[in-house]
């Protein structure tokens, strides 16, 4: 205990270390006074967020904090960030999901797949990776995760598979996890880091999305990994598993326990088709969050769902880490420390515009493998805003840049939740998720890449 608390007092004192040694140095040639102070604030921010010294969103506070200390923002400013599109946005989106999973809604769309496609153990395994893929389009990807685990452990519980043995059981956590986030980055209600990424996005350039252009521009990478990663799923774990009907006895069992579709479930559903299909044809007109929070008004005025059956599934803390990310990103490129950043790195790495696209994914997807996802947006968003103007890059193309290799973590435990949940379980091994993740962020990495440049510009959306 004393080890564990000197551990983390040793780094706090770091990384205030750190911040304090920046700040005090002489400000290198081309950057700003302010500027070295933004900097500073940044390095601590992600010297904490990297060792997890603090949470994500007590470390967000803390930049709001220091932002108006050293005299880089004014309070006002720097509190007005939380006032951001993107945050209200994310906020509809985690009571749309609460209202899904509060409802039942969401477990009987899940349990109704698995019912009527999963015969065959195969057939099964398939079901698990599509559904939490589909569903991770309209919900959280945490959400989703966290919903569909219990009846993963349901089903392994009924086959009797043997924990750290069975490769069947290894492949059907592995499903969970992998649909999950390959679903994640079809929407922008997917995950939170588009949302973030566009928030940023608009505070600096005042452009974004709508959410019909975002969606087009990735379906594309989604079915190629869900056909890759089933592949990859295959051909590592072999099935060893002839008959799943204990499985199929007890879905059938969960899912009569829910009885006939209700009311509620009805009223969720509609609203929730609605709201889609006005963020697709009117998001733009009207502002995606609008839409988001008059579809929360319509459920709270429906009485569909009550204040108190909600708020516990919304993630508080990722609201106010937005808060903060977002207000250090508009620090960053407000004060030019962000270009300074992007001309000392990507840039002189980078040798041609190519090349750049390749540098931002890459260290997208690695550095989301140690790190939250939205921490990865967070620091990767204001450099790739600043380093596209030294390449004539259209700016508007670093959101998607940035925000879709971060939700593609297929390599270790930490890298989502999803991994986190599934590895939980007992039945998967670090080295069973490194080395097909390693396989499918490659291809992931190569396939990205290749879409940006051959199918992205007939879309409109043009590097």
């Amino acid at each position: 205990m004393l080890l564990a608390r000197s551990r983390r007092l040793a780094s706090l004192v770091a990384g205030a270390a750190l911040c304090w040694w920046i700040l005090s140095a002489a400000t290198p040639a081309g950057l700003t006074r302010e500027g070295q102070k933004a900097l500073a604030v940044f390095a601590l921010c992600v010297f904490y967020w990297v060792f997890d010294v603090l949470p994500l969103m007590i470390t967000s506070l803390l930049a709001i904090v220091l932002l108006p200390l050293t005299g880089v923002l004014s309070s006002r400013e720097a509190y007005a960030q939380f006032g951001n599109e993107a945050v209200f946005f994310i906020l509809g989106a985690f009571i749309l999901a609460a209202a899904m999973m509060r409802s039942g809604l969401s477990a009987r769309l899940a349990l109704w797949v698995l019912r009527r496609y999963g015969h065959r153990p195969v057939t099964m395994l398939r079901g698990i990776f599509l559904i939490n893929g589909a569903m991770s389009f309209f919900m959280s990807e945490h959400a989703v995760a966290a919903m569909t685990f219990p009846m993963v452990v349901e089903i392994a519980a009924a086959l009797r598979l043997a924990r750290g043995r069975s490769g069947y059981g290894r492949a059907l956590f592995l499903s969970m996890a992998w649909g999950t986030s390959i679903g994640g980055v079809a929407t922008l209600i997917g995950g939170a880091r588009a949302p973030l990424a566009l928030g940023i996005l608009r505070e600096v350039t005042g452009r974004s999305y709508s959410f019909g252009e975002w969606t087009a521009a990735n379906l594309p990478l989604v079915l190629v990994l869900f056909t890759v990663g089933w592949g990859v799923i295959r051909f590592f774990f072999p099935l060893d598993l002839a008959d799943v009907s204990a499985a199929e006895r007890a879905l059938e069992e969960k899912f009569l326990a829910l009885g006939r579709v209700s009311l509620q479930e009805r009223l969720v559903g509609v609203v929730m088709g609605v709201t889609v299909v006005l963020w697709i044809a009117l998001g733009e007109e009207y502002g995606l969050a609008n839409i988001a929070l008059g579809a929360v008004v319509a459920l709270f005025a429906l009485r569909v769902v009550r204040w108190r059956d909600v708020e516990g599934y919304v993630n508080w803390g990722l609201i106010l880490m937005y808060g903060g990310a977002i207000c250090l990103g508009a620090a960053l490129s407000r004060t030019g420390a962000a270009a300074w950043v992007a001309r000392q790195t990507i840039a002189a790495w980078a040798s041609g515009p190519v090349s750049l696209v390749f540098l931002l994914s890459a260290a997208a997807i690695a550095t989301t493998e140690v790190m939250s996802n939205s921490a990865t947006v967070a620091i990767l968003m204001p450099v790739a805003l600043a380093v596209a103007g030294e390449f004539g890059f259209d700016p508007r193309i670093m959101a998607p840049v940035i925000a879709v290799p971060a939700g593609l973590s297929f390599l270790l435990p930490i890298g989502t939740p999803a991994n986190a949940i599934a590895y939980s379980s007992g039945y998967l091994r670090v080295r069973d998720m490194a080395v097909p993740g390693l396989v499918l962020n490659l291809i992931a990495l190569a396939v990205f890449n290749l879409l940006v440049w051959w199918y992205w510009p007939l879309l409109g959306i043009r590097p």
